[in-house]
Parts: C-alpha cells; structure tokens; sequence
C-alpha cells in the first residue's frame, strides 16, 4: 500500500490556505490595531486572543456537524468551500476599512473572518483521513503539515515583496486570490465522496488490539504524575512561545526598526529551518529519547529567547538565534504530544489528547492577555516579552526534568506490568503483551 502523495497534497490546498491566513492574521492585524487605537496592548492582544477563544467552542462544534453530514459533494467539502468564501470576503474588507480608518467596520471585519475561518478549519483537518488508508495517515499527515509550511512561507514572503503596510490592500488580495484558487483547484479535482467510497475496509491495527486489550487499566500514579508535569510543561513553553507568535510582529517594528515588511525576514529564516528540521528531529528522538531531546531543545529555546533580549537593534546575530527557535520549537512539537500518547493507555489516548491541547489552547488564550497587560503596566513596554518569554521556558525546563516516562515503547509496556498485578487480564491479553504477570518485580526496579 502506497500513499498517493499527489493527491494528498490536493487534499492538503484547504490546510495551506488555513496556515497562509494565519500568518497573514497574525503578521498584520497587531500593527493594524496599533494604528487604529494606539498602544492599547491590552486591548490588541484581547483581540487577537479572539481566534483561540472562539477556537474552544466552534472547531469541536463545525468537526461534529460536519461528521453528521451527508451532501452531492461530501461531507467535508460544503464547510470548505462556504467557509474559504466568507473568509476571504471578510479578508478583503479588512485593508478597505484600515485605509480609510473605518474602526467599526474593521472590528465587524475581525470577528466575521474569525468565525469564517471556524467554519472549516476542522473540516479540512478531517478530510485527509477520510480519503486516507489508515496504515497511511502518518505519512498523509506530513504532507499535510508541509503543505501547510508552504502557505506561511508563501505569505512571508510575499510580505517582503510588496513591503507590508505600503501595500496591504494588494498584500490581501494576492492571498485571498491564493485562497480561491486552492479552493478551485480542490473542487475541480477531489471529489470527495469517490474517494471516501474507495476506502478499503478498516482492519483493526496492532495498536488499536493493544488499546482494545488495555482499555479499563488505570494510569498508574507515577505515570500520572508524569503526565501532569509534562501537561504544565506545555501549558508553559506554549506560555512563552504563543507570546512571541502574536507580539514579534510590533516588537520587530518599534524596537528593531524592521518596517515595509522586512521584519518578516527573521521569522522566514526560523520557518525554513524548522521546515528542514522535522526528519532529523525524528531521528535524533529516536536514538537519544524524547525526554532528553525536548531538554536540550527547551535550553536552545531559553538561550535563543535569552540572547534575544538583549538586542535592541537590529543584527545578522537575530537570523541565528531565530532559526535556534525555529529548530527547538520543531523539536518540542514532535516529541511532546507522542509522550502523552505513550503514556495513555486504551480508552485514556483520547482523554488525554484532549488535555494535551486544553493546555496548549489555554496557553494561547491567556499569554496575549498577560503581556498586554505587562506592556500597559510596566515602563519597558515591548521590550518586556522576550524576558516573559525566557522565564516561562526556564520554569518549563525545571517541570520537564520531573516527567519520568513516555520516552519510548518499551517502557511503556513495563510500566504496564505495575497494574497488571492488581487487573486480572484474560489469557489473549497475557499471550499478545508476552508477560509473565507473576515474577516481574526485577523488571519494574529496572526502569525506576
């Protein structure tokens, strides 16, 4: 069974015009605001919170109606397409209302995009493992993050040419024109339905038997425990990150002097290495675990962040140090979630995943929040994020060295063994994890 990658990345257009809009959102709209009402940071990063506010409620809400439903043209794509539409109509009143300062249409604008973009965001996730062979879907699943690397690279650089603000009406609509030929391009040659009617018949996987076998078997308390500092760890390193994501775009234009779009230069440096980075990423995790990866990644990301605030200026050194974040960041997106994965047992994945991103969302919602306020409060202003960035790191470094488990599969199968003294499985499950249930006491201490 091969992966038709051709098609995948037909399939793959709805996320890279997701991840286009997204960089454009985020790159534009803060210094948008900034002129229309001033250095009001609380009030910018409150409104730039909005997407993962919204994000909670209605990208479950448009996943679950679109699961329910059944059209001519599938299930999926009627949300593309109707949500694509609305967003780039909402798009193009953005730079109109901006120009002619138009304060009340551009918020209109804001929250009509937002909820645009609601509409089909899950949907286009979803699309790829419907028309996806399951054996498949891993390796679906990068294309589908490379296509979606492809859309923000394709919006930095664009920023770069047309000098951001000098041409943000052309800047939009050049993306928006973008989106709808994706949209086009999907219509034409995906027909959804067919493909969904060509899946073969799902065959339970070795992964799946095991979790089917282990469901009921409770975490054991000390995988437990590892999974809520590694939880805090993410809620942290998201803390500092997201900060950076939503704040750079001001910070790189009132502190570096980095205007007419060039201060996307460092941020296009950082995405183009983390882009090269994924496949040896997954190397080096795998031959040195993901615990000590995502260490060493997190003390590459605090000295990055570190470094960083102490330049004021603009300088060659800041392509270094943003593409050390680029890479170190690729490197705890990897490696984190598989551990919570590696830690969860049958029924208790799906619990846990939905942790995992309750966390990170909880992040994303709250540090724009934070730093508006600290800009507002404190004399430093901008220059405070880098700082309040470092620190979460540094505290996320400190909680990462207390998560003990989810470094690999093997030790995930011995720490099963510390429940299977108190959980009589039947003679199946016993035969297929290959365990004596009696005398494994040397082989627990071993992992200790």
């Amino acid at each position: 069974m091969k992966l038709d990658t051709k098609r995948t990345m037909l399939v793959g257009l709805a996320f890279m015009t997701i991840s286009a809009f997204w960089q454009l959102y985020n790159n534009e709209i803060p210094l948008m605001l900034e002129k229309l009402i001033g250095n009001k940071n609380l009030v910018i990063n409150f409104i730039m919170s909005l997407d993962n506010i919204s994000a909670l409620v209605l990208l479950p809400f448009f996943g679950t109606l679109s699961d329910k439903t059944h059209t001519t043209i599938g299930k999926r794509m009627p949300y593309i397409i109707i949500g694509t539409v609305l967003s780039v109509i909402f798009m193009l009143v953005l730079p109109f209302s901006y120009k002619y300062r138009k304060t009340v249409i551009f918020f209109i604008a804001i929250i009509g995009v937002l909820l645009s973009m609601s509409v089909y965001r899950s949907p286009a996730v979803a699309l790829m493992p419907d028309v996806t062979p399951k054996p498949l879907r891993s390796k679906g699943n990068a294309v589908i993050n490379l296509m979606g690397a492809i859309g923000i690279i394709f919006v930095q650089l664009l920023t770069l040419v047309l000098k951001g603000e000098k041409n943000y009406t052309l800047l939009f609509v050049i993306i928006s024109s973008f989106m709808i030929i994706s949209l086009v391009t999907m219509c034409v040659k995906i027909d959804e339905n067919k493909l969904v009617s060509m899946m073969p018949p799902e065959e339970e996987t070795e992964e799946e038997r095991v979790n089917r076998i282990n469901a009921g078997v409770k975490v054991h308390a000390s995988v437990k425990k590892s999974l809520i500092f590694l939880f805090i760890s993410v809620f942290l390193w998201f803390m500092a990150y997201s900060a950076i994501e939503t704040n750079y775009s001001r910070y790189a234009s009132d502190i570096w002097g980095l205007d007419n779009g060039t201060y996307v230069l460092p941020m296009l440096f950082g995405s183009l290495v983390a882009l090269i980075s994924f496949l040896p990423i997954g190397t080096v995790s795998q031959k040195f675990g993901r615990k000590p990866t995502i260490i060493v990644s997190l003390i590459i990301l605090f000295s990055a962040v570190f470094i960083t605030s102490f330049i004021s200026h603009y300088s060659i050194i800041i392509y270094l140090l943003f593409g050390l974040v680029g890479i170190s960041w690729a490197a705890l997106n990897v490696n984190s979630y598989p551990m919570v994965v590696e830690m969860s047992k049958g029924a208790d994945v799906g619990k846990y995943t939905g942790l995992y991103y309750t966390f990170s969302m909880a992040a994303q919602i709250a540090t724009p929040l934070v730093t508006g306020l600290l800009f507002d409060l404190l004399p430093m202003g901008l220059r405070i994020l880098f700082p309040y960035s470092a620190f979460f790191l540094i505290v996320a470094l400190i909680t990462m060295i207390f998560v003990r488990h989810g470094n690999g599969a093997n030790e995930h199968e011995l720490e099963l063994l510390l429940e299977k003294k108190n959980v009589q499985h039947d003679t199946q499950a016993d035969e297929f994890n290959g365990v004596d249930v009696g005398p494994d006491d040397d082989v627990i201490n071993n992992i200790q």
